[in-house]
């Protein structure tokens, strides 16, 4: 929603679950065994490419996964050609090229109980999967995880949003740096 208000001809949005990393050749119950909550599930090495990629105006084919299989798709999102690049994931600034990438590092923090919340919801809802099953991967993976890579890289920030989006002066801010960049 805050992208439309600045407007989605001048702002390209990345989130970093398009670069789980296509694991064909695994079969599919060893896919579901990956840790993906850690930083080696991801392909930041194609990110980096793409972004290096968007930053000289060029169009890029994101890859599409599909959570179902584990997998990559055969389709892609063709984006590029704007000046404003916002690149979304709980674990880019895990990966010190992707952090050098950025102009701009903003930590959204989120309160653990609403990320679990909201996690539970998604997957319950989106990808079918049981009540369990969604505690259970937050206990062995998700949290521990969390605890591991994603709330230490939090000093990495230039910006730490407390409430995230919930915080409608900062994100008023963060869109006014954005159009200023323009």
């Amino acid at each position: 929603e805050y992208v439309e208000e600045l407007g989605e001809d001048k702002v390209t949005v990345i989130s970093e679950d398009a670069y789980y990393k296509h694991n064909p050749h695994m079969a599919f119950e060893d896919r579901e065994k990956v840790n993906y909550d850690h930083p080696d599930a991801f392909d930041h090495d194609l990110l980096v490419d793409h972004l290096e990629r968007l930053r000289a105006r060029e169009q890029i084919q994101i890859p599409v996964y599909d959570y179902s299989t584990h997998l990559r798709s055969d389709e892609t999102r063709t984006v590029g050609g704007t000046k404003i690049i916002v690149l979304e994931g709980i674990l880019i600034y895990s990966y010190r090229p992707i952090r050098k990438s950025l102009d701009i590092r903003i930590y959204m923090d989120t309160p653990a109980d609403i990320c679990f919340i909201r996690r539970l919801q998604r997957d319950v809802e989106k990808r079918q999967r049981t009540l369990e099953s969604v505690i259970e991967q937050y206990e062995e993976t998700v949290r521990p995880m969390y605890l591991q890579f994603i709330e230490p890289s939090k000093h990495y920030a230039d910006l730490i949003v407390p409430r995230g989006g919930a915080n409608r002066i900062a994100i008023d801010m963060i869109k006014a740096k954005i159009c200023e960049m323009m």
